[in-house]
């Protein structure tokens, strides 16, 4: 019993201590929140991220502190601290919504509504717990839902905390610690691990972790350039002042390359209803649903053959150009030719790289086209990524195994079977492996999947089919961000509850989830 106890004990410490170096780094992100209230003269604003982070940093400091001691993580730890800490992180990054929802006077607030406009600022929303912790939710799993029906509305402060929290999110707020932090050895691949990545550039996880930001902060410095010269020749963007324009593409930029997908506009990309803006969000988009080490290998090593080499890649570029083709022949029952074909390719792109950006009244297309973008959302782009869903590496190893295990009814018994999984060749043992493992992934997310879509189709109201429900919750557990037009400040608690857990488990790809609350139930012991 005593054993039991002691090592209870440095479980808790390991976990505690981890989260509570996640918490610090949030802390970080909020002080450097407030000098973008202030740049802005959001006196208000900055109020709200100084209390939040002195409240995140205070619980965030303590643990560390207190359990500094404690041993590295081993895997089983590294899972509970992902799923912990990723919830513990939304939770106080829904403070600083919260509080400047109750800080701000309503004069300042109606301040940023436009002239003349029916509605008054989305800030008032945050006003309700719930909605503040989904928003905060969305924002660090890189879902892109929101509560927020006009987001020109809010405070240029809360603006930015909701794209950088996509950002940070995208990579993955582990990865950014294990970054900071720069724990040698186990533990920090045990962390690396917990937050569903696999693969390492180097040999280092640090080094990994290192090059993977380097890679995404100049990646980011080119969709920003190239996003402020499409706006500025847009026709809305040349209305605009230059530091506006240059506003919406650092938020665009990032919440698109990071496959997050809150935007800053009225009515996200269709704001600017313009063909050049869409075409280069394509790429943007695209970046962020390869894999980390494909990008280095094709950037730092110029090795381009990996991008066709690289299985997950090239059915990625594959699946884009089919899966726009195919939603252009669905959508030419409601649309034009010409509009199908653009609003169909670039909604698909936002689909399969769980983007999230929207060109197009999705609610209004037919049963068919929702169904379309829905699977391309349960799929997901590459592993390794900034993408949710269930990954095209799963998807893939799923296909192969079926043929494979089709293909061994036909061999006797002593036959030494192996079989190419991309690059790699397995035998029989390791073939079952991969095979169980994605099917098993797969399962789980798809018996969440319809579980939740039949809640949703119950409570959401009869202007609602189970198509339009199946493609909201595919969105939400796919960290994706379309909406039918169901995700919104009226929707029901239940829905919205239930969301909150959706956007989690499909961050963490379920297994986190479900080691969690199994240690909750029984500990960490066998």
């Amino acid at each position: 019993m005593g054993r039991t106890r002691a090592t209870l004990g440095t479980d808790l410490a390991i976990i505690a201590r981890d989260v509570g170096a996640l918490l610090a780094i949030e802390a970080g992100l909020m002080t450097v929140s407030v000098l973008v209230a202030l740049a802005f003269g959001e006196w208000y604003a900055a109020a709200a991220f100084v209390i939040a982070g002195v409240a995140t940093g205070l619980v965030g400091g303590f643990a560390r502190r207190a359990f500094a001691d404690a041993p590295a993580p081993k895997m089983k730890h590294g899972m509970v601290i992902a799923a912990a800490g990723w919830f513990l992180v939304a939770v106080f990054g829904a403070l600083p919504f919260l509080l400047a929802a109750y800080l701000l006077p309503a004069e300042v607030a109606a301040a940023y509504v436009p002239d003349g406009a029916a509605y008054g600022s989305s800030l008032r929303y945050f006003r309700d717990p719930l909605h503040a912790l989904f928003e905060s939710m969305s924002g660090w799993t890189g879902s892109g839902l929101t509560m927020a029906v006009h987001e020109p509305t809010l405070p240029r402060a809360i603006q930015w905390w909701r794209s950088v929290i996509q950002y940070v999110g995208g990579v993955g707020v582990i990865v950014l610690t294990v970054t900071i932090l720069a724990r040698p050895g186990s533990g920090s691949y045990a962390l690396y691990r917990s937050e569903a990545r696999e693969e390492k550039i180097h040999p280092s996880v640090v080094s990994t972790v290192r090059t993977v930001w380097k890679l995404f902060i100049g990646y980011t410095v080119f969709a920003i350039v190239v996003l402020f010269v499409a706006i500025r020749l847009s026709d809305y963007g040349s209305t605009l002042p230059l530091w506006e324009v240059g506003w919406q593409a650092l938020n665009h930029g990032m919440t698109g390359l990071s496959t997050g997908g809150f935007s800053v506009t009225d009515n996200s990309i269709a704001t600017y209803d313009s063909p050049l803006v869409e075409t280069v969000l394509l790429p943007v988009m695209g970046l962020g649903a390869i894999a980390f080490p494909v990008h280095y290998a094709v950037v730092q090593q110029g090795e381009y053959r990996k991008l066709v080499e690289d299985v997950q890649t090239r059915w990625l570029l594959i699946l884009f150009v089919v899966g726009a083709l195919g939603l252009t022949l669905q959508n030419l029952v409601t649309f034009s030719p010409a509009l199908s074909l653009r609003d169909s390719t670039f909604q698909f792109v936002s689909a399969l790289s769980c983007t999230g950006f929207q060109s197009s009244p999705i609610g209004r297309w037919s049963a068919g086209g929702k169904l379309v973008v829905s699977g391309a959302m349960v799929l997901g782009g590459a592993a390794g990524s900034t993408v949710g869903g269930i990954k095209l590496i799963r998807g893939y190893t799923i296909v192969r195994g079926i043929r494979w295990q089709f293909s061994r009814v036909f061999l006797p018994k002593s036959a030494v079977v192996s079989t190419r999984l991309g690059d790699r060749v397995l035998d029989r043992e390791a073939m079952e492996r991969e095979f169980s493992e994605a099917a098993i992934v797969s399962l789980l997310w798809l018996l969440l999947l319809l579980a939740s879509s039949l809640v949703l189709v119950n409570v959401a109201g009869p202007e609602f089919t189970l198509a339009d429900a199946l493609f909201e919750v595919a969105s939400a557990q796919g960290n994706v961000g379309l909406s039918a037009g169901i995700t919104g400040p009226k929707m029901p608690a239940v829905a919205e509850t239930m969301f909150l857990f959706n956007m989690w488990i499909g961050r963490l790809e379920i297994i986190p989830v479900l080691v969690f609350a199994r240690a909750t139930l029984y500990g960490l012991n066998p």
